[in-house]
C-alpha cells in the first residue's frame, strides 16, 4: 500500500515510531529500511530468542499498515521461512496484540516485541500452522528438530552478519542452495532418528 494513502498525522506517527526503534532497538530487533522507504510498510529483523529451537538465526519480517491505522492493526508477516504454531505458511502471524487486544495506542516497537515473545512461548491452542500445534503439543522435542532444521536452512545466520550490521545479498544462499541443503538436512535428521528408534528397539 502507497504511503499517499494514509493520513499526514498517521505518516508523521509512524516517522516517530521507526525513528525510535533505530535509535532505541528493543533487544533482537533491527529495524531494516524498505526498498521504497514507504512507511505503509514496516520491515525488521528479529533474532532467535535464547533456548528456543530459532536461536541461532534472523528472521526477517513486515508489519503492513492499513489507511485505517491506528484504529485498525497492522498485519504482521514473516518473510523468512519458519515452523511455529502461531505463523501459517504465507508467514501470517496470529497474535492477540494484532487483533483482540489491539489499541490505537500500541507502538510499534511494542508490537515487534510481542512477536519476539511470541519466540518463545507459542499459543497452540491458537495455531495457524496445525501440523507444528499438532507437534508442539504431542511432541517438544520433535516439535523443536523440525522448528531448527528450518531455522538452519531459512534464516539468516547470526555469523553472516556483515558491516554495520547490515546484509549482503551475497549473505543469503539463493533457493537452488537452500533447496539442497534443506533436502541434506533432512535427510541426515532422518537417518538419525531412524538410529535412535532401532536402539530403542
Amino acid at each position: 500500500m502507497a504511503t499517499e494513502n494514509l493520513a499526514p498525522q498517521v505518516i508523521s506517527r509512524l516517522m516517530a515510531e521507526i525513528r525510535s526503534l533505530v535509535k532505541t532497538p528493543p533487544d533482537g530487533i533491527e529495524y531494516l529500511e524498505g526498498e521504497d522507504n514507504s512507511v505503509s510498510e514496516i520491515y525488521a529483523l528479529i533474532s532467535g530468542p535464547e533456548e528456543t529451537p530459532f536461536f541461532g538465526g534472523k528472521f526477517k519480517m513486515k508489519l503492513v499498515i492499513s489507511e485505517d491505522y491506528p484504529n485498525s492493526p497492522p498485519r504482521g508477516f514473516f518473510l523468512t521461512k519458519i515452523f511455529h504454531p502461531n505463523i501459517a505458511a504465507n508467514g501470517d502471524i496470529c497474535v492477540n496484540t494484532l487483533k483482540k487486544d489491539w489499541n490505537s495506542e500500541v507502538t510499534l516497537k511494542h508490537v515487534l516485541q510481542v512477536i519476539r515473545c511470541l519466540l518463545i512461548v507459542p499459543f497452540p491452542e491458537s495455531s495457524l500452522n496445525d501440523e507444528a500445534g499438532k507437534l508442539f503439543m504431542d511432541s517438544y522435542e520433535e516439535f523443536a528438530v523440525r522448528a531448527r532444521i528450518m531455522t538452519e536452512v531459512h534464516a539468516i545466520p547470526l555469523a553472516s552478519e556483515g558491516k554495520c550490521g547490515k546484509y549482503t545479498s551475497d549473505d543469503i544462499a539463493t533457493t537452488g542452495e537452500i533447496e539442497s541443503k534443506q533436502t541434506s538436512t533432512l535427510k541426515k535428521k532422518e537417518k538419525e532418528t531412524k538410529k535412535r528408534n532401532l536402539k530403542r528397539l
